[in-house]
């Protein structure tokens, strides 16, 4: 009976080319799908839809000073994004940007941390290569277990976090904790040569922007015109493929895993060195997991995770604001982005799978004359 009635279920055939258009509308598809599925939980809530959605759709864009900070919340997200995405599409799946991030901050720290009297404009750029170095090192030991013992990079990179986490908390409750902190977990406050110029006159958004929207444009051309990035794209499309034209899997790893680390380390310094001018225990906010919604919502290309990035910190900050405003609670948010991913990766499966229907192969038994 089971067999029976599997024999009339609908199968998922691959398209031979994804359609543009498709490709183009699943995101808006996901989003409005989300939209709608998160509006029946608030009404099941006991939350007014109405202004939940205003407060969290809308009112990051009413004023300059909600989207300055909507801006600020982008950077972090699209600069690990992009660093993810690359290794998304050689199909290296670095989940541990978290970690990296955190050790990005930490490796950032050190310079304000043992040299609080020092000066000078080189302090915070040589923050931000500290901690890009450290999230790339991070990286590095996923990396090795990968190739080296043939380890999931999924679950080293992700225990890595949970490490990088606990690292976080030892520094900031023993050597680094600010003896005038008032016995608050965190470290003492940066001087002024740490912290990165501010972009745009009374906001928080800083120079980080501008390195992150260079860093993405770099991006778009290591995958879309360079060889190295032609080599990544193949080994995962086609990885036996890639592999008879001499493409190194191992060197595609290492590769993928150290621009992940790259960029997430360097988010986590330009975080620590920006808006928040010390190190918290704070520091570690979901962005390395969030990213991971924002690069394959951008559908794992450059300009295309730009605009997921803005949508992702629109949503966070319009969280925040439904928090005061609405009532709703962090985790409601929370399912806001776990439903947008869901539902991106229910559109475009139907973008690159169709259901066919199976034809019963059976004739209809014909009845013997009487």
């Amino acid at each position: 009976m089971n067999g029976l009635s599997m024999a009339f279920l609908p199968n998922l055939v691959r398209r031979e080319r994804a359609s543009l258009k498709a490709t183009l509308l699943a995101p808006v598809i996901a989003l409005s799908a989300a939209i709608i599925l998160n509006l029946g939980l608030y009404i099941v809530m006991g939350r007014d839809p109405v202004a939940v959605v205003y407060a969290m759709l809308l009112e990051p864009f009413l004023s300059w000073a909600s989207f300055s900070e909507v801006l600020l919340k982008a950077g972090p997200l699209l600069l690990i994004a992009q660093g993810l995405a690359i290794g998304f599409r050689a199909k290296v799946f670095n989940i541990g940007a978290e970690g990296q991030f955190i050790l990005g901050a930490i490796f950032a720290s050190a310079i304000p941390v043992w040299f609080p009297q020092a000066t000078g404009q080189w302090i915070w750029p040589a923050m931000l290569l500290l901690g890009a170095i450290g999230g790339a090192l991070w990286a590095s030991i996923t990396a090795f277990w990968r190739v080296r013992l043939n380890a999931n990079e999924i679950l080293v990179s992700l225990m890595l976090s949970l490490v990088a986490t606990q690292l976080l908390n030892y520094l900031l409750l023993g050597p680094w904790k600010d003896p005038n902190g008032f016995n608050f977990p965190q470290s003492v406050m940066f001087q002024y040569d740490a912290m990165v110029p501010t972009l745009m006159s009374g906001t928080r958004v800083n120079v980080s922007l501008l390195i992150t929207l260079a860093l993405s444009l770099a991006a778009w051309v290591f995958m879309q015109k360079s060889f190295s990035g032609y080599k990544l794209q193949v080994g995962g499309l086609a990885p036996k493929a890639a592999g008879y034209a001499g493409f190194n899997e191992g060197w595609a790893i290492w590769l993928s895993l150290l621009i992940g680390g790259f960029a997430a380390g360097l988010a986590g310094a330009a975080e620590v060195a920006g808006p928040l001018g010390q190190l918290q225990r704070s520091i570690s906010t979901g962005y390395g997991y969030a990213a991971i919604i924002v690069a394959y919502l951008g559908g794992l290309h450059p300009i295309g995770i730009i605009i997921s990035a803005l949508v992702m910190a629109v949503i966070y900050i319009g969280g925040d604001n439904a928090m005061v405003s609405a009532n709703l609670p962090i985790a409601a948010v929370r399912v806001f982005q776990g439903s947008l991913l869901l539902a991106y990766l229910v559109a475009v499966a139907f973008v690159r799978y169709r259901l066919e229907w199976p034809q019963s192969t059976q004739k209809t038994a014909h009845r013997s004359p009487s």
